[in-house]
C-alpha cells in the first residue's frame, strides 16, 4: 500500500497488485460476460484501471458514472468510485440510484464537458446474478471510445500488474447532492431532468401534448429497464399521455425475468396489444439502456430499417430539424431505404460498420444529423450515442403534425421510395469455433461466387467490407461479407460483437421492389426464396449445424 497525501492528510490510496485476464477485449460496445466472471477478482478493477490509464483526462477531470440498473450495477458503481478518487479524477456526476440511460449519459458528457464516461450495461442483453453485465467507456464527445482507445485499453488489460484504489471514498447514490472531500467532489443527480431538457429544447411539446388531449392513445414498454422513469416523465407527465401508457415501468435488476431486447420475440405482447382492433394508435419500446427502439402503429409492425427511413424522410416536422438535415448514415447491414430518402432529398448519405462509434466522426464534423442500425438504434446529432425515447418523440412529432396514423405513413413511403423487403436471422450461441469456420470458409470462397445464380438469383458481388473513414483517414477491415445479386437483393453474413456465450451469426436478407401499389405482402413470404438461393449457393445452414434462427427482426 502507497499513502498519498491530497490536500487532506486523511486521503489514502491503495496500490494493489493485480494480475491479467487475458480476455478483456471490448467488443462492438464495451466488455460484456456473465456476471460470475465479472465477479473474478479484480476483473472489474483491472479493465477500469485500464481505461484510467489510456484515457486522456481532457477537456477536464470530470468523469460521468451510470448504468442500466441490471444486477451487480450498484457494487460497481460504488468500486468506480472509490478507483476514480485514486485516479486524478476531481468530479464525479453519478445518477442517483447508479442509473442513466446510454443517452442520457452521453448528453451529461458533453453538457458537463466530462473528459468521458464509464456505462455500466450490456445493452439489450438479460440481467440477473448469472446473466450479462458490461462496462463501457465513453470518451469526451459522448460517444463510444474509438477503436484506437479500445484497442489501447486492451493492450492495457494484458500488461496490468496493479490498479488504484480509495477505499475510503465512498458515495451514497441514493441520495442527490453534492459531497466535497477536498481533492474530488462527487455529485449524484436526477438522471432524468437534463435528459427531458434536451427532449424539451428538439421538439415541439405543446403539439404533442394537442396530440395526446385530442384523444390519441399509446402504450410503451419500458420492459423493466432503464427507460421507465424517462418515459413516465416526459411521455406521461410532460406531454400528458394517460396514466398506464408507460408499460413495465420500474427498472429491476432482473428486467422481471425477461429479455430486455424490443424485439417482436421479447416484446410480444405489445406487438399483440397493436395488433388488436381496439389496440392504442401507437406503440413503442425501449432496451436495458434505453439506446435502442421499437415502433408499431395500430395494426402495423414498423421495421427498424424502414423506421430510419421514415424519420430521415420527416424529420422537418419536428423543431429542431425544420431546416433540413445535413445528411444519413446507416450501418453497412441495415438495409439501404435511408439511402433512397437521401438521394431523393440531395442529402449526402454514408455506410459505416456496425457500432455506434463508426458514426462519432461523421455526426462531429457536421457530416450527418441522423443515424440508424438495423439492429433497432435510431440517433442524431443532439447526443453521440442511438436513442429510443428521441426515436418515440420524433415519430410521436411526426404523426403530431401530419395527423395520419402510422400505417397511412408508412404506406405512403412505400410509395414514393420503394419497399426494401429486410429481415435480420439471428443464429445464437453457436459454438465460436464453428462460426468463425464457418465465415473463413465463406471468404475464401468469395472470388468464385461473382455470376454464379440459384433460385433465380444472379450473384453481382460478393465482398468483405471495408470501412475507410472520410474524416481521419482510418481503415477498417472484415466488417461483414455482402453478397448482392442482379436484382438488388442483398444478404450479409456477420459474427455478432454484442454476445457473451459461444457466437451469433447475424444473416442480414434484403430484397428491394420499387414504389406502386401491393407492397404490403410478407415479409418471410418475399425473402423465403432469396434465402433458399443463398443456402444453395454457400450452405450456411449446414455449416452452422441449424435450420432456423432463434430471432428473426
Amino acid at each position: 500500500m502507497i499513502a498519498k497525501a491530497s490536500g487532506d492528510e486523511s486521503v489514502t490510496i491503495e496500490t494493489r497488485a493485480t494480475t491479467p485476464y487475458d480476455d478483456q477485449k471490448p467488443g462492438t460496445s464495451g466488455l460484456r460476460k456473465k456476471v460470475p466472471h465479472f465477479q473474478q477478482e479484480n476483473y472489474v478493477e483491472n479493465f477500469v484501471q485500464a481505461i484510467f490509464d489510456v484515457a486522456p483526462k481532457e477537456p477536464s477531470k470530470t468523469l460521468i458514472i451510470g448504468g442500466d440498473g441490471r444486477y451487480f450495477n450498484r457494487e460497481v458503481v460504488g468500486r468506480v468510485v472509490a478507483m476514480a478518487a485514486a485516479n486524478d479524477c476531481e468530479r464525479i456526476v453519478i445518477g442517483q440510484g447508479g442509473i442513466l440511460s446510454t443517452p442520457a449519459a452521453s448528453n451529461l458528457i458533453r453538457k458537463r464537458n466530462a473528459f468521458g464516461g464509464i456505462i455500466l450495461s450490456a445493452s439489450h442483453n438479460p440481467g440477473g446474478p448469472n446473466e450479462d453485465f458490461g462496462i463501457k467507456f465513453n470518451t469526451s464527445n459522448g460517444g463510444p471510445a474509438p477503436e484506437n482507445i479500445t484497442n489501447a485499453i486492451y493492450e492495457r488489460t494484458k500488461q496490468i500488474s496493479e490498479y488504484r484504489i480509495d477505499p475510503e471514498v465512498k458515495a451514497d447514490i441514493d441520495t442527490i447532492g453534492e459531497t466535497d472531500l477536498g481533492h474530488l467532489v462527487i455529485e449524484v443527480i436526477d438522471p432524468v431532468a437534463d435528459y427531458a431538457a434536451l427532449m424539451e429544447e428538439l421538439f415541439d411539446f405543446d403539439k404533442i401534448r394537442n396530440l395526446f388531449s385530442s384523444g390519441f392513445t399509446m402504450a410503451f414498454d419500458a420492459m423493466h429497464a432503464v427507460t421507465g422513469p424517462y418515459a413516465h416523465e416526459i411521455l406521461e407527465k410532460r406531454l400528458g399521455a394517460k396514466e398506464g401508457t408507460v408499460r413495465n415501468g420500474t427498472p429491476k435488476e432482473d428486467f422481471g425475468g425477461h429479455h430486455p431486447d424490443p424485439n417482436l420475440v421479447h416484446a410480444k405482447a405489445l406487438y399483440d396489444t397493436m395488433m388488436k382492433s381496439d389496440g392504442p394508435d401507437f406503440g413503442a419500446a425501449s432496451d436495458g439502456d434505453g439506446d435502442r427502439n421499437l415502433i408499431i402503429g395500430k395494426g402495423i409492425y414498423v421495421a427498424p430499417s424502414d423506421s430510419l427511413a421514415v424519420l430521415a424522410a420527416n424529420a422537418t416536422h419536428a423543431k429542431a430539424y425544420t431546416d433540413g438535415l445535413k445528411g444519413v448514415a446507416r450501418s453497412m447491414p441495415t438495409s439501404a431505404a435511408a439511402d433512397r430518402v437521401a438521394e431523393k432529398l440531395g442529402l449526402p448519405h454514408y455506410e459505416t460498420p456496425t457500432g455506434w462509434k463508426f458514426f462519432g466522426n461523421l455526426l462531429d464534423e457536421g457530416y450527418v444529423t441522423i443515424c440508424g442500425e438495423e439492429s433497432a438504434g435510431t440517433g442524431a446529432d443532439h447526443v453521440r450515442e442511438k436513442d429510443g425515447l428521441w426515436a418515440v418523440l420524433l415519430w410521436l412529432a411526426i404523426l403530431a403534425s401530419r395527423q395520419q396514423s402510422v400505417r397511412e405513413i408508412v404506406e405512403q413511403h412505400w410509395l414514393e421510395f420503394g419497399r426494401n423487403y429486410f429481415a435480420r436471422h439471428d443464429f445464437e450461441e453457436i459454438d465460436k469455433s464453428v462460426a468463425e469456420t464457418f465465415m473463413s470458409d465463406l471468404r475464401a470462397m468469395l472470388p468464385q461466387l461473382g455470376g454464379k445464380t440459384a433460385e433465380g438469383f444472379q450473384v453481382q458481388s460478393a465482398t468483405d467490407f471495408a470501412y475507410k473513414d472520410p474524416i481521419d483517414g482510418s481503415i477498417t477491415e472484415h466488417q461483414g461479407i455482402r453478397i448482392r445479386f442482379e436484382d438488388g437483393s442483398r444478404v450479409v453474413f456477420r459474427l455478432s460483437g454484442t454476445g457473451t456465450v459461444g457466437a451469433t451469426l447475424r444473416v442480414y436478407l434484403e430484397r428491394f421492389e420499387p414504389g406502386s401499389e401491393g407492397l404490403d405482402r410478407d415479409v418471410a413470404e418475399m425473402l423465403e426464396p432469396l434465402i433458399e438461393a443463398v443456402d444453395a449457393l454457400v450452405g450456411y445452414r449446414r455449416a452452422i449445424g441449424r435450420m432456423e434462427p432463434d430471432v428473426i427482426t
